[in-house]
This record gives C-alpha cells, structure tokens and sequence, in this order.
C-alpha cells in the first residue's frame, strides 16, 4: 500500500525536491500547496495520508493549521518542517497536536517513515 502526501510550503525549490525524494522511495505525491488557505482545500480534496506541513506560511504559521487539517482530512498524520530547529518553537509544536517534527535539513524518506511509525500507536 503507498502512503499518500500532501505537500505544503510556499516555496517552489523545496516542493520539487520533497517530491522528487519522497516519490523515489514509493511515496505518492497526491498534492501540493503553498499557503494555509490552499492547504485546507487540498487536504479535503484529497484526504491525504501524510501531510508534510510548513511552519512559515505566507497567509498562517503551521502551527495555527493543524486543527483544521484534522478536520478536513481526519486520517491524515500531520508532520511539521521547518528550516528553523525545533527549539525555535518552544512548547508550541507539541501544544499544536501535530505528529512530529522534522527539520528541513533532515528530511528524507527514512525520517519520514521514522516520524510516522513513532505517530502510530501501538
């Protein structure tokens, strides 16, 4: 079974590079998306598996979309990246309810598969 993701970031270089890895090792790419408001519509479109998700979005943060996700794709696992280290957010990542977060500089499609299997539960 492929595991379905929604891409979300604002920036173009970033989507293509995710895809391109993330398609390589069997994931499928149902989707992008470049701010919050185009996220919530693709996420209910779609109903993504994954959805790999921005913290700095042009329109939102990340962080302010993870509830309304839930809604509109309520299966879907919600996996936070960033550029910036997590310490830079504090509290807030685990407050938001998001599964994970993985930095930018780190994501691959082992840490993709790390962050999911440690957001099942057992």
């Amino acid at each position: 079974m492929s595991v379905s993701v929604l891409l979300v970031d604002d920036h173009e270089q970033f989507r293509s590079e995710a895809r391109a890895m993330l398609e390589a090792e069997g994931y499928v790419v149902a989707g992008e998306a470049v701010d919050a408001a185009s996220a919530l519509r693709e996420a209910a479109r779609i109903g993504p598996d994954v959805i790999l998700l921005d913290l700095g979005l042009p329109d939102r943060s990340g962080l302010d979309i993870v509830a309304p996700l839930r809604s509109v794709a309520p299966g879907a696992r919600v996996m936070l990246v960033s550029a910036r280290p997590r310490t830079d957010y504090g509290d807030r990542i685990a407050a938001c309810g998001a599964d994970a977060f993985i930095d930018k500089a780190t994501l691959t499609p082992a840490s993709l598969a790390a962050a999911l299997q440690a957001a099942t539960p057992a």
